[in-house]
């Protein structure tokens, strides 16, 4: 994953209010049996308390710990411990557990879920709704690779678009610098937070829920992880929903080159909606970058500068959602002005950043896994090669993106494991896959891919015409009213079939 595939749709929305790969063939349970009354014995409900993120949830969540293996290659070895959060449903008619995963990697659904839980109110009359910080995330021995300090030294100093080679020299020796941070943090953990980890991880919760099938929502990574929970567990699966879809057949490169179309897609629909030429706003803007790249702006923050890397940074966030592009013309608008301060917030709020100067590891946790499960290591000469591809792509991201496939990964301690996850499920149950037409951040060609892969009769493949990350809860009935069927009734729509 490069770094823009992270956020999920709730996530990006709770943002700016705030700113005002895998392998291994189809398995059986790793843990030699498949008891479900003994795993549901081993969670014990509490209260949820508060954390670093924020307050305790409400009355109706609960929260427990659940130790699985560090190494599922030796079950009967070390363990670590996954915080989950659950409400249990609201109606007589129970169908079991619904488990979520919001994205990331890395992202925390113990604090996700409670914010979701309006969103999903249809769909707990008749599921628990479940969620987990998936390990190396949050509760779940979640990284932290380097300091607030550091953080913020780094966002001024370094530049993610070199232009020169002193500029190539320092961008290195931070990539390489985050690493050996993240391994010191991890330690044997660094190993072991890979997709098929977490996959197998997904199993054992559903053993401890007593669930005799998977019933799941995974969104943005979500799908990719449920994708490979599939191949490795086909027998288990049971109503899936895939919403807002990564490409399961792109390699690190070709993920860079999807969200590079993907937000340049985003912006050029943006750019329309106020009634601009996409071709001649784009070149506007990519003039703007060049400018602030030279000359940072200034911004009202504490004397903070407004960097290019921070400036794309803030024009991405808002394409996750179209309620948001207002927010965007405003931030340019005041850029273009000569002041920072709004593209800045809406950085920060992509980075996590509070009004204190403390950081979220959302970016840590999915550096982490993402860096496990990619084999793929650009050097900076391929990417050189490769910036006139992506600048043709667009003059807006394109060379963001195109930079960050050899920065992403640089000097990783541990080697990554996969060129692609497989997702092949043959003998599954129908799994609907859900794609956007406009999605920024996982484009929509990736949706008919996750379906094909899954295989024929597996993959359903559900279409929005609609714009941002994500379609469940964008506002579309169709798509609501599809999927609440299938996930409530066990209806699966025809394939093929288009919400406008």
């Amino acid at each position: 994953m490069t770094r823009f595939t992270r956020w999920a749709a709730l996530t990006a929305a709770a943002a700016l209010l705030t700113a005002g790969c895998s392998g291994g063939g189809p398995s059986k349970d790793d843990s030699g049996k498949d008891d479900r009354a003994s795993g549901g014995s081993a969670l014990d409900w509490k209260r949820c308390e508060a954390t670093e993120d924020g307050p305790a949830p409400g009355d109706a969540w609960r929260c427990a710990t659940l130790e699985v293996p560090l190494d599922w290659s030796k079950p009967d070895g070390g363990t670590i411990g996954l915080a989950l959060i659950r409400a249990e449903a609201t109606g007589d008619d129970r169908i079991g557990s619904l488990l979520f995963n919001f994205g990331g990697p890395g992202g925390s659904g113990v604090s996700t879920l409670p914010a979701y839980a309006d969103m999903a109110a249809d769909l707990r009359e008749r599921y628990d709704l479940v969620s987990w910080d998936p390990r190396g995330t949050g509760a779940s021995g979640g990284v932290r690779c380097r300091d607030d300090k550091a953080i913020e030294v780094a966002e001024s100093a370094v530049d993610w678009t070199p232009d020169t080679p002193a500029e190539e020299r320092v961008f290195l020796e931070d990539a390489a610098d985050f690493g050996k941070g993240c391994q010191k943090a991890a330690g044997k953990l660094m190993a072991h937070v890979s997709t098929t980890d977490t996959a197998r991880d997904m199993d054992r919760i559903r053993q401890a829920l007593g669930d005799d099938r998977m019933h799941y929502f995974g969104i943005s990574y979500g799908t990719e992880l449920g994708g490979v929970y599939a191949h490795l567990f086909p027998d288990k699966v049971g109503r899936m929903t895939l919403d807002a879809v990564v490409d399961p057949t792109a390699d690190a490169i070709g993920h860079a080159k999807n969200q590079t179309r993907g937000f340049q897609t985003a912006l050029d629909n943006y750019l329309r909606s106020t009634g601009r030429d996409p071709e001649e706003g784009s070149r506007e803007i990519a003039d703007l970058l060049d400018r602030i790249d030279a000359e940072p702006l200034p911004t009202s923050s504490s004397g903070r500068e407004l960097t290019q890397s921070l400036a794309i940074i803030g024009i991405v966030l808002p394409l996750y959602s179209e309620a948001s592009w207002p927010a965007l013309t405003s931030a340019l608008e005041a850029a273009e002005d000569g002041d920072g301060t709004e593209l800045l917030a809406l950085a920060d709020a992509y980075n996590e950043r509070d009004a204190s100067g403390g950081y979220g590891t959302t970016t840590h946790a999915q550096r982490v896994i993402s860096c496990l499960d990619d084999k793929q290591r650009p050097t900076v000469e391929e990417t050189r090669k490769l910036l006139p591809e992506f600048e043709k792509l667009s003059p807006v991201f394109g060379p963001f993106l195109g930079w960050d496939t050899a920065g992403w990964c640089h000097d990783w301690p541990v080697p990554g494991q996969f060129e692609t996850p497989e997702v092949s499920a043959p003998g599954a149950e129908p799994i609907l896959v859900v794609g956007n037409t406009g999605d920024p951040a996982t484009p929509y060609e990736g949706a008919r891919r996750m379906a094909d892969e899954l295989g024929k009769g597996v993959g359903v493949m559900l279409t929005w015409k609609g714009e941002g990350h994500g379609a469940y809860g964008s506002g579309s009935d169709c798509v609501d009213s599809t999927v609440n069927a299938y996930l409530l009734d066990g209806t699966v729509p025809q394939d093929g079939k288009v919400c406008s």
